[in-house]
């Protein structure tokens, strides 16, 4: 039996059980059948505002993403290269990290309103200290022969060195630290959009919320599940893979 046959004869029997469940215990309107979910997915559909809400949010996650890796590429190599910043600021970013992204939302609504900007403001602060971290780690443990290498080869100059000698050589774990702050962003946008404005998962998750409508409810987790899988699964893990095979590293990682 493949792995995807077993994947799906276990979803099976999960939507099985859940049916009997919401007969069984009747349910009601708390949580939704599996054909009243059915059902919200195709009005939500047909009716555009589901898709309207994937497209607002992916706009929000990717822009913030694209930040968020700049400027954490960008920390990791100052950390990496120089001490006193990482003994002072890069400190301060590991306390940093483990602040929840939500917990900036109310600086965000004051310094830029309750709008796009406030959202996209909280995602890219949760997925930035991420990758800073990942990418201090990758350049911290580039050997100094390869630097040394590389400058008597005539890279000398700071920007040429980070970006033709750091980064390539810092690939892999770069491309990890990727992945996770692409999954620490999607993350911070939802709790984002659930009390900012305008069209997004997590707006269509509190009007839901707001009417009782728990089957639109479900289908937004279930959107959010199937876009966090499909992204991890289908680009960042083969990325990942594609790189480790790359640079030898597959057999150190199974």
């Amino acid at each position: 039996m493949t792995i995807v046959l077993r994947r799906t004869l276990f979803l099976i029997f999960l939507i099985v059980i859940w049916e009997l469940g919401y007969r069984i215990f009747g349910w009601g309107w708390k949580f939704p059948s599996p054909l009243q979910t059915l059902q919200a997915f195709y009005d939500g559909f047909a009716e555009g505002h589901l898709l309207g809400s994937i497209t607002a949010s992916m706009r929000r996650l990717l822009v913030s993403f694209a930040i968020s890796i700049v400027l954490g590429t960008g920390l990791g190599f100052l950390f990496a290269r120089y001490r006193y910043f990482d003994e002072t600021f890069g400190f301060l970013v590991v306390a940093l990290q483990t602040v929840p992204s939500i917990a900036w939302l109310p600086f965000a609504i004051i310094w830029f309103g309750l709008n796009d900007t406030s959202v996209i403001f909280i995602t890219t602060i949760g997925a930035t200290w991420t990758m800073s971290m990942a990418s201090r780690t990758g350049i911290m443990q580039i050997s100094k022969i390869h630097i040394r290498a590389a400058q008597m080869m005539g890279t000398i100059n700071g920007f040429k060195l980070f970006y033709q000698v750091l980064v390539p050589a810092a690939f892999p774990h770069l491309i990890t630290g990727v992945r996770v702050a692409w999954a620490f962003a999607w993350r911070a946008l939802t709790a984002g959009e659930l009390i900012g404005r305008g069209l997004g998962l997590g707006q269509t998750l509190q009007d839901s919320r707001d009417i009782g409508d728990t089957a639109t409810i479900l289908c937004v987790v279930i959107i959010i599940a199937v876009i966090g899988t499909i992204s991890d699964y289908f680009c960042f893990k083969r990325l990942e893979d594609g790189i480790m095979v790359r640079f030898g590293l597959q057999a150190a990682k199974k």
